[in-house]
């Protein structure tokens, strides 16, 4: 079977990870992945912000929890890296544009030996005041919104089996 569709098959989503740094070569990487994923009519109306400081991650993740309301347990399963997915709101295809480079993030880490879980909560809140504030100082323009954030970081153990209830059909 070919590597590619090894890394597809053998994905997972993982939400526990170890204390392992990620270097800056392969942050970089997999924002060259999300870079490559196709966009409706190639518009590229996106951006990909990697936040690798630990203190800026859980003040995020704190953020938004409060947005949310709720715990202030709330810590996007401490990830060492974590990239923010956005796009012009008024984008046609920010959604499934930004959904596309999910997907090639979650492929290359994958590839790479790391775990990633889509953390989808901020797109529920991103205009929240205090959540825009952090977004606008990571760099993120006032006219996208969020529509996926991509936890990352060497899993803290072996991922469980993956159990697939869904139906694929060939029709003739």
């Amino acid at each position: 079977m070919n590597e590619t569709i090894k890394s597809i098959l053998n994905r997972r989503s993982i939400r526990a990870f170890s204390n392992q740094e990620i270097g800056r070569e392969i942050v970089q990487t997999l924002l060259d992945c999300a870079l490559a994923a196709p966009s409706g009519m190639n518009q590229q109306t996106w951006q990909f912000t990697a936040i690798v400081n630990q203190e800026k991650i859980l003040n995020f993740a704190r953020t938004v929890g409060k947005a949310l309301g709720r715990d202030e347990g709330y810590n996007m399963y401490c990830p060492k890296l974590l990239i923010i997915t956005s796009n012009e709101k008024e984008s046609r295809f920010r959604e499934v544009d930004n959904a596309c480079a999910m997907e090639n993030i979650y492929l290359g880490a994958s590839s790479l030996g790391l775990g990633c879980v889509w953390i989808n909560q901020v797109k529920d809140c991103y205009d929240n005041v205090e959540v825009r504030k952090l977004l606008t100082e990571f760099g993120i323009p006032e006219s996208h919104g969020v529509y996926g954030c991509a936890a990352i970081g060497y899993p803290a153990g072996e991922p469980r089996d993956k159990t697939i209830t869904a139906v694929a059909k060939i029709v003739e």
